[in-house]
């Protein structure tokens, strides 16, 4: 069997961007989206500017990525459980204690309301199709997207994560 003479590249290539989208993230957790700049994205990520720019024609396209990367941990973290209710519970621990999150809330609500808003987006499609099969019916995911997304604004605690999520499944089966 041949190996594949460019597997090095693509490896090189998904660290690289997963480097970049790790560095725009903590950078949207301590200055903020808004101030972000891509020498800072790059700075951050450990990479070279023109290695950040073959990667990214800009700002926008790495926080399109970053959107992408972080719809995909949460359907994986969904998918990853093993009930409803643990779902649901880690999802909302994920979203109530994420810090770039907290600091959009905080010193970027524009944006931050502008990409809860984009509801016709295909990311909210995939997220609500990933917790259909979690919690077994498509209300149940669009409900349950819904509370999430509240969480966004007004987080919970680890323990009201589980409490909520239980009452969601259990008022659910009613």
């Amino acid at each position: 069997m041949p190996l594949n003479k460019y597997a090095p590249q693509a490896n090189t290539h998904r660290r690289t961007q997963s480097a970049v989208l790790a560095g725009a993230k903590e950078l949207i957790a301590t200055v903020g989206l808004v101030k972000m700049s891509m020498i800072e994205i790059a700075d951050t990520s450990q990479v070279s500017r023109a290695t950040l720019y073959n990667h990214f024609r800009d700002k926008e396209s790495v926080i399109a990525a970053l959107c992408e990367s972080e719809c995909a941990r949460l359907i994986t973290i969904a998918q990853n459980a093993p009930d409803s209710i643990d779902a649901l519970e880690h999802l909302s621990i994920a979203i109530s204690t994420d810090r770039a999150l907290a600091h959009m809330r905080a010193h970027d609500p524009a944006p931050l309301t502008l990409g809860l808003a984009a509801s016709a987006h295909r990311l909210w499609a995939e997220l609500s199709d990933a917790l259909a099969v979690v919690t077994g019916s498509q209300i149940m995911a669009d409900l349950a997207l819904r509370w999430l997304v509240g969480q966004v604004l007004n987080p919970l605690t680890p323990d009201d994560s589980r409490l909520q999520a239980e009452l969601l499944i259990s008022r659910a089966n009613l």
